[in-house]
């Protein structure tokens, strides 16, 4: 008996899409944009909400943290049932759940309450979430890198729009009821849509053909963990930087509130536009490849903040840089990760997981630092994270032969 491991290629011939899988696609975008408006919405309502229960605002914000464990749970429970269940059901029960939800929020008057409708709505965003990522996979596959910087696209443009819908809600209505249900209702057409379609196939057993033997990839739950402490480390970076660089500029007397809030605009707003040019860029180059120039990107841009620390100017630079290295590392570590494994809603789920454990604890320790230490260790602090997420990548780049077992027949 002879056994050989060779890395083969896993290329597959480029073909014209379906219209299923044009329309399956087109359903998940239009999914993320409602998950992008979803997430966007507390807080430009807090005040609302906070006035609806006659809460202080110190007291609502305990819908922060609800919503947050809500999403872990949904994230961590989710990834197994799409495995489990038809995809498209499965969504279209948790879209309809997400309307559901939205539709009762501002109509709770009492905080516990609320908090648990926010906890439940974070349980089917997570599980949405998951779904949409793992969905969009199986559909394209190997060929998912622009797809998926499109998918987190998206998700940026529904947060884009997410205040603006709720400032008009607020100016003509007076009241926070329509920027819910307007939420509600988007529900209804994108769930109209994805219950019309066939649900993608779980593709576990993944298989090709080379050379006349069977290749099959399998998941390594060592690639798994590296993977996961990824995206704790990248979802902790981002969020802490977005969260606050708005304190950061106003404690260090480097620009007004509203200079300020304009900087934590310039972060996400170019942010964005990253995930734009993420995907035609997706279609030209691999993944490592963005991501090396991600992670230069962004390393850069806080040696310009940290070289120059009373500079505005320096501050707004390095921001803008942060925002636009930062914005496709998310989707392109995803798409890494499914050339190395077959991403099932049970692997997948982990990913979510860990960027949901980043962006609770992450950001509040850079404010236990802040505090503590002074508003300068918060960029340090973001700095090491950074040189940490180098040093995982270095550690997959040792590790980069892919997961395959492959099986020849007996050599007499």
């Amino acid at each position: 008996m002879t056994s050989q491991t060779t890395e083969p290629s896993l290329a597959i011939p480029k073909q014209p899409l379906s219209r299923t899988v044009i329309y399956q696609t087109i359903g998940y975008f239009a999914i993320f944009i409602g998950l992008g408006m979803t997430a966007a919405s507390l807080g430009p309502t807090l005040p609302g909400l906070a006035a609806h229960t006659g809460s202080t605002l110190s007291q609502i914000s305990f819908l922060f943290t609800g919503r947050a464990f809500g999403y872990l749970l949904g994230s961590l429970r989710g990834g197994r049932a799409f495995d489990r269940l038809p995809g498209h059901t499965l969504l279209v029960f948790l879209i309809a759940g997400m309307g559901i939800m939205l539709a009762l929020v501002p109509v709770s008057a009492r905080l516990w309450l609320l908090t648990v409708l926010l906890f439940v709505l974070g349980l089917f965003e997570g599980a949405t979430d998951v779904g949409g990522n793992t969905l969009l996979v199986w559909v394209h596959q190997q060929r998912v890198g622009p797809y998926m910087n499109a998918l987190h696209f998206f998700f940026g443009v529904g947060a884009f729009f997410s205040p603006i819908i709720a400032a008009q809600a607020l100016l003509r209505t007076n009241n926070i009821n329509w920027v819910y249900w307007l939420l509600a209702i988007y529900m209804v057409p994108v769930a109209l849509w994805i219950v019309r379609l066939p649900s993608p196939k779980s593709p576990h057993d993944v298989q090709t053909q080379l050379n006349g033997d069977t290749t099959t990839r399998i998941a390594n739950p060592t690639l798994v963990g590296i993977l996961t402490l990824f995206f704790i480390l990248y979802v902790g970076a981002e969020s802490g930087f977005g969260g606050w660089i708005f304190t950061y500029a106003t404690t260090l007397d480097l620009a007004t509130p509203a200079t300020a809030a304009y900087l934590t605009s310039v972060f996400w707003g170019v942010f964005t536009i990253g995930r734009l040019f993420g995907i035609p860029l997706a279609v030209r180059f691999k993944p490592q490849t963005m991501l090396v120039w991600d992670l230069a990107g962004c390393l850069i841009s806080m040696i310009v903040i940290l070289l120059y620390p009373g500079s505005l100017l320096a501050l707004a630079i390095g921001a803008g840089g942060l925002g636009l290295s930062m914005a496709s590392m998310f989707p392109n570590m995803l798409v890494y990760a499914e050339q190395r494994m077959p991403l099932s809603g049970r692997i997948t789920r982990w990913f979510f997981v860990g960027a949901g454990v980043g962006g609770m604890i992450l950001p509040w320790l850079l404010g236990q630092i802040f505090v503590s230490i002074g508003p300068q260790a918060i960029m340090w602090a973001i700095l090491m994270d950074l040189i940490m997420i180098v040093g995982i990548f270095i550690v997959l780049w040792l590790y980069n032969r892919p997961h395959l077992v492959r099986r020849q027949s007996n050599a007499v």
